[in-house]
């Protein structure tokens, strides 16, 4: 069994098969998806998919993307949401200086807001993280210094070095779709540093398709491809890679039940 730790099934790119694109998900051997949030106001569409298929469970939160829009949302109001029982884990929240949708300030309270939410839940903040490595790693180091919390670095595309302080403090590290690519030879090395305890797989889907899928839609089902390669990067069998990777999961995702079978 696999988990795709991290997709977007309320994007509009599955609304007409979504629930084809589940189903071709359980046929590759995708146990569980988690659907992630990035706008607290739409909360109620993450909460529907999750609660119309059982393989699929949901986040709450707002994407730096969305961080002015959504500025002021209260670790109070997240914390209440997140009781919901499809709900096992906050954000997506963090910091993206990469395509700078929202002011960088804004990012960052919202951050330090979900950061809170995660602390008082114990629910994982799932953290997006682009071109911002150094204020990232900073907020992390802060914020664990006020009391431990639970995280993941989503998508994980930064430097060896935010890699290495989110290990330091805790963290899981997720790969993606772009473990696979050509040129990742940088990412795949620092694969190779992360302690397997500590590894997750997810598609981001609809974006960042594996090879061979490259510039197509991504989907669930492809999550296989990225363990694959990963599973060859660390040295493991794709079998060890399933039971580690998904292992894993239901640590962190603790909210979240394991199937019987798996």
């Amino acid at each position: 069994m696999l988990v795709d730790s991290h997709c977007h099934l309320d994007f509009p790119d599955f609304a007409s098969e979504r629930a084809d694109v589940i189903a071709r998900a359980k046929a590759n051997g995708v146990g569980a998806m988690v659907t992630i949030s990035t706008r607290v106001r739409r909360f109620d569409e993450i909460r529907a998919i999750a609660e119309a298929y059982p393989e699929v469970w949901c986040s709450v939160g707002t994407h730096p993307h969305n961080a002015a829009e959504e500025d002021g949302i209260s670790a109070d109001e997240l914390v209440a949401l997140s009781a919901h029982p499809r709900c096992v884990a906050i954000g997506e929240a963090g910091l993206d200086y990469f395509y700078d949708h929202a002011p960088r300030e804004a990012q960052a309270r919202g951050f330090r807001t979900h950061i809170e939410a995660a602390r008082r839940t114990g629910l994982p903040l799932v953290i997006h993280a682009r071109d911002a490595d150094a204020d990232v790693a900073a907020i992390l180091e802060d914020e664990t210094g006020k009391g431990a919390f639970p995280f993941l670095l989503h998508c994980f595309s930064s430097g060896a070095d935010l890699a290495r302080v989110g290990l330091r403090l805790g963290g899981y590290i997720s790969f993606s779709g772009i473990l696979t690519f050509r040129r990742s030879d940088e990412l795949r090395a620092i694969a190779r540093e992360v302690p397997r305890d500590r590894l997750l797989v997810e598609t981001d889907a609809p974006y960042l398709a594996p090879m061979p899928y490259r510039g197509k839609r991504n989907e669930p089902a492809y999550v296989r491809h990225t363990a694959e390669v990963l599973a060859e990067t660390i040295g493991v069998s794709v079998d060890e890679i399933e039971d580690i990777t998904t292992d894993n999961f239901y640590r962190l995702f603790s909210k979240a039940v394991r199937p019987a079978a798996a």
